[in-house]
């Protein structure tokens, strides 16, 4: 039987908010901060992917996000706030764990994030995966609006979000006093579609994931506010990804509904000497049937450059 992964808790300050996180390995070893998606939680890095990383001779950190799992909620209403505000709360878990420079690994939102700090503050990134992403810049919310009211992307614009999705995301939402089996019952339907329909869905493993999720959550539906941050207006475009210095890795699946394959190709394009690496079947979960291949990938990317 596969042992437990033991980590090491600690609570981080960013500003006068409090972040959840926690270490894995060698504190001397290479560090890989691990930074998850939208509304999504640090411990939805699968233990699996974690564990080879550390078996690889990497010390990782995870965390929650503001306003996920342990980390402080915030009223939004009152207290905006944006993408580049979680990005300095990703600069407050390095500076905690006392990380000069590390390698980032951001899946969605969290790879915008990761995409983010590369630009703006290089010296503290070693390597750059962006995996299940899109390219810094991209107004998603405007991608969206199109495909909902029934018009064509506009010439040269990335794909929408699929329309199955879509219609998913608008039904799935669970209410802010679900029961444990409501939330499940609710999220299941999403996970479906947003795995894809290549790769063996495993009901059992995303209502493992989902049960961790509500018993961990300060406030489940707090993580809204992350779309919110996502659409407000960035100052940075997918220009700026041409000064990024970092070795990149663009790391996504060919069956993602989320962020289509062409976002993928556009981020690749968009950073000097990116490598795009397409998972076949993944969509846009990490299923742990990937936690090998989405390790080994990462244990590559970060293995030359380690210092």
């Amino acid at each position: 039987m596969t042992q437990s992964l033991a980590g090491r808790e600690r609570t981080v300050p960013s500003g006068d908010l409090t972040l959840w996180a926690e270490e894995f390995g060698d504190p001397e070893h290479p560090t890989v901060l691990l930074v998850m998606g939208a509304q999504a939680q640090g411990t939805q890095w699968n233990d699996g992917i974690v564990r080879r990383l550390v078996e690889g001779g990497r010390r990782v950190v995870r965390y929650d996000h503001r306003d996920t799992g342990q980390s402080s909620t915030v009223e939004y209403a009152t207290r905006p706030y944006t993408v580049a505000d979680m990005a300095s709360d990703a600069l407050a878990v390095l500076d905690a764990f006392e990380v000069e420079r590390a390698h980032l690994v951001g899946a969605s939102l969290g790879g915008i994030i990761a995409q983010r700090l590369a630009v703006t503050h290089p010296r503290r990134v070693l390597t750059l995966t962006s995996l299940s992403s899109q390219p810094l810049g991209t107004d998603t919310a405007a991608l969206v609006q199109r495909a909902l009211t029934g018009l064509p992307p506009l010439p040269g614009a990335l794909p929408p979000p699929t329309p199955e999705l879509l219609s998913t995301l608008a039904t799935t939402l669970p209410g802010p006093e679900s029961s444990l089996s409501d939330h499940i019952a609710a999220r299941l339907p999403l996970w479906r579609v947003l795995h894809g329909p290549v790769l063996p869905f495993h009901e059992d493993e995303y209502r493992a994931m989902e049960r961790r999720v509500h018993e961990r959550a300060r406030n489940l539906r707090a993580g809204i506010n992350h779309t919110l941050a996502g659409a407000a207006r960035e100052e940075l475009t997918t220009g700026d990804l041409a000064r990024v210095t970092a070795p990149t890795l663009v790391l996504h699946g060919t069956q993602d509904p989320m962020f289509p394959p062409a976002h993928a190709e556009a981020t690749a394009a968009a950073i000097p000497r990116a490598r795009l690496v397409m998972v076949e079947g993944m969509g846009h979960t990490l299923p742990a049937a990937l936690d090998g291949r989405l390790a080994h990938e990462i244990l590559r990317q970060t293995a030359d450059a380690d210092t």
